[in-house]
């Protein structure tokens, strides 16, 4: 047994080392670059509460986003074997019937937001069901199933709102979008703790995870051992459709607005980055969602280091794009496979360097 655990803790471990050492390497190269640059400050913000302020805590606060989607991005391609390029056009559809529930009373109170956050993950959900139905059921290729709703989900987010975009002048969206009274963490960052808890709790008490890998590295092989291949692939995208509506309420609040065309704009592509820094395989299988999240964190930190460099934001995606094929390069099955053999070639020469010195 104790080989076992730590047989799955050094998989485990082994997994995060890209995602660890890149994030490790960008906390370095800004410490000499700027050393306050991770600084952490107490300040105030315009309703006189004392909250945390730093680069750092822009970091973990303007990922939150990209960390939600890349949580339920890992379901999708662990279980299928491919990405769902549709979550940002998904989460300004949920953005804007979030925003359609809160603007149908006179008032905004905390019985609407609960209600209209439900409405929306119904709406993400339906639309992801969409998405998964055509994956699992029909068995379309899921970047292709997706290009469905990729290109006409904000011309949806649209309608629902009749072409405007309506603002949200309330305390309680502009504390979920930024700060509760009394507590200094930002909200969006307590709401992606809330939700990596949640698929804690689901791996824990559940067989998800299991099931979710078993189908991903061999679907045939699942069914026959009783594993209902379908309705898990239908199920992550089920489960990013509550991701992509957690997402979208946040890019609401942050705003307090709805605005269809740039509502987590290209997102999707730093979701599919996130998981693939993670040590996540694209083709399926095995995954790590906290690999997933340390790879959000690493592209907004790599975000951050650029604009605190001037570079400007229409470089930033090309030089965002250099370092992140690299870490991709390096992660790749070909160049583990490769550092793997000459490891074990390393120290087969220390063996036999160490024979020869005993003899």
């Amino acid at each position: 047994m104790n080989n076992k655990i730590r047989s799955t803790f050094k998989g485990g471990l082994g997994q995060l080392t890209i995602p660890l050492i890149a994030i490790a390497i960008l906390f370095l190269f800004n410490l000499i670059r700027d050393p306050g640059f991770f600084s952490i400050e107490i300040t105030y913000n315009n309703d006189g509460n004392a909250v945390l302020a730093g680069n750092l805590i822009s970091v973990i606060n303007g990922a939150s986003e990209l960390a939600v989607l890349a949580m339920g991005m890992t379901l999708v391609t662990a279980a299928c074997g491919g990405q769902d390029i549709s979550v940002g056009a998904a989460a300004a559809i949920a953005g804007s019937a979030f925003v359609k529930v809160l603007k149908s009373g006179s008032a905004i109170t905390g019985g609407t937001v609960i209600l209209a956050f439900l409405c929306a993950c119904i709406v993400a959900m339906l639309f992801a069901s969409f998405n998964g139905t055509l994956v699992a059921v029909f068995r379309i290729q899921p970047m292709i199933a997706t290009l469905i709703l990729y290109t006409c989900g904000r011309s949806i987010a649209y309608w629902i709102n009749g072409g405007a975009t309506p603002t949200v002048d309330s305390p309680i969206i502009r504390a979920i979008g930024s700060f509760i009274p009394g507590v200094p963490i930002p909200t969006p960052v307590l709401i992606v703790v809330a939700v990596t808890i949640l698929f804690m709790l689901i791996f824990h008490f559940t067989s998800l995870e299991l099931f979710t890998q078993s189908v991903g590295i061999n679907g045939s092989a699942a069914r026959l051992n009783g594993i209902n291949s379908t309705l898990i692939k239908l199920l992550s995208f089920i489960i990013l459709g509550f991701c992509v509506a957690v997402a979208g309420i946040i890019g609401v609040s942050r705003l307090e607005l709805i605005n269809h065309e740039t509502l987590l704009l290209d997102v999707e592509m730093d979701a599919i980055l996130a998981v693939a820094i993670g040590g996540n395989n694209l083709g399926g299988g095995k995954f790590k969602i906290v690999g997933s999240i340390i790879g959000a964190y690493v592209i907004q930190i790599l975000t951050i280091t650029l604009y605190a460099m001037k570079v400007s934001s229409t470089d930033v995606k090309a030089y965002k794009a250099i370092v992140i094929v690299l870490l991709v390069v390096i992660g790749s099955p070909v160049i583990k496979a490769k550092f793997a053999k000459l490891m074990s070639q390393l120290k087969s020469n220390k063996q036999r360097v160490s024979m020869k010195g005993a003899e």
